[in-house]
């Protein structure tokens, strides 16, 4: 191979034969004061068909392949989503413990349906139980119905391998569904604790204060209040990009997979999620906890145990519910960074999603001695 070739035109004095065998490869000529290495043009190499449908048939190889990739990165990145679902993995294991999960999600999954069913049913039948203690339970009733609607069947499909994939649209509404009714239920807990404050603190006046007009604006000031408190956060989710990976370790779409998977700026929704977790969650935790300083006051101040013991019933059943509910709610969603296990987040998911839902309807019915005597007349009248 001469010094004038195709790969590199004549540079005199001439110096040794260039290091290169063909003019597909780079060709290195030693002149007399530098070496100048000149990379060949690319080279368009058709690939035989057919291919896996998301690759090019064209494939442009030589030194301006990894360019043209992060071009195209950037172009996905400018366009929008490119990642059009997600796949979930839901809990690793062999097929007799998928199985098993399956069973006995399945099986609470019903048990959480009879059980809120059967309260708001109860509470219907029974005028001694229209009151407006009882008209929140069923809405809390109603509403922990739908929100575990929202997450089991989901994740039983995904344990059989029936419906693993998830679309980045329903994926993003699986998100507001749960973190709205999330929140609604904060609000409507807090306001369950302002009725029993109500209730203790001002027996006398109580059903003056707390009259059904007033209850029917509460809970329907908490529906809206959960709803609306999540919309700016699931529009932020729905502005983020995702270029893959597509796989999330979890059983539902939560907002630290998506803040996983994401490929944009997360950092307005890490944000607003801390934000709004300290609005949501700790105000009304906080407002809670107010009303049973005064309650656990007022009950103290009851001269007679008897006294003591018959106020204390009347909220014992909602304390271990928000107790439960916060426990969960706070370790997921009040911190500010998704930067955390989320195999731990996993877990106690599936405690505030699965376990807490089917819990309520026993606590308020086996703590509760109005909703024990309304239960044994209807088996009674059966």
């Amino acid at each position: 191979m001469s010094c004038c070739t195709p790969c590199v035109p004549c540079c005199q004095p001439c110096g040794p034969t260039p290091l290169a065998n063909s003019c597909n490869e780079p060709c290195v000529r030693q002149c007399q004061s530098s070496t100048v290495a000149i990379q060949p043009s690319a080279v368009v190499v058709t690939l035989p068909g057919p291919i896996l449908s998301s690759f090019p048939q064209n494939t442009v190889v030589g030194s301006s392949t990894s360019a043209a990739m992060d071009l195209n990165t950037q172009e996905d990145m400018a366009n929008g989503t490119s990642v059009e679902e997600f796949i979930l993995l839901g809990f690793t294991g062999t097929w007799h413990a998928q199985v098993s999960l399956v069973v006995v999600f399945a099986l609470t999954y019903s048990l959480t349906v009879i059980g809120n069913t059967s309260i708001i049913a109860l509470v219907q039948m029974n005028s001694n139980l229209h009151t407006p203690m009882y008209f929140f339970l069923c809405n809390l009733s109603f509403l922990e119905i739908w929100y575990t609607t929202g997450v089991v069947p989901k994740a039983i499909g995904v344990m059989l391998g029936t419906s693993q994939t998830i679309s980045v649209r329903v994926c993003i509404l699986q998100l507001f569904f749960l973190l709205s009714l999330g929140s609604t239920e904060c609000f409507l807990l807090s306001v369950m604790a302002y009725d029993r404050y109500l209730a203790i603190c001002y027996p006398l006046r109580y059903k003056s204060l707390m009259n059904s007009v007033v209850s029917a604006r509460l809970a329907l000031s908490c529906w809206l209040g959960g709803f609306l408190a999540i919309s700016l956060l699931a529009f932020l989710t729905s502005r983020l990009t995702f270029c893959g990976p597509d796989v999330i370790n979890h059983f539902l779409c939560d907002i630290d997979s998506c803040l996983a998977l994401s490929c944009s700026d997360t950092q307005p929704v890490e944000l607003a999620t801390f934000l709004v977790s300290i609005i949501v969650v700790v105000a009304s935790c906080v407002a809670t906890l107010i009303s049973y300083i005064y309650i656990i006051s007022s009950i103290l101040r009851i001269q007679s145990a008897r006294g003591r013991k018959k106020a204390f019933s009347t909220c014992s059943a909602h304390l271990s519910v928000i107790t439960i509910w916060y426990g969960s709610t706070i370790f997921l969603y009040v911190k500010p960074s998704a930067e955390n296990s989320l195999d731990r987040h996993k877990l106690m998911n599936v405690f505030s999603t699965v376990v807490t839902p089917l819990l309520n309807p026993f606590i308020y019915t086996l703590r509760n001695k109005e909703v024990k005597q309304a239960l044994w007349r209807a088996f009674q009248k059966k």
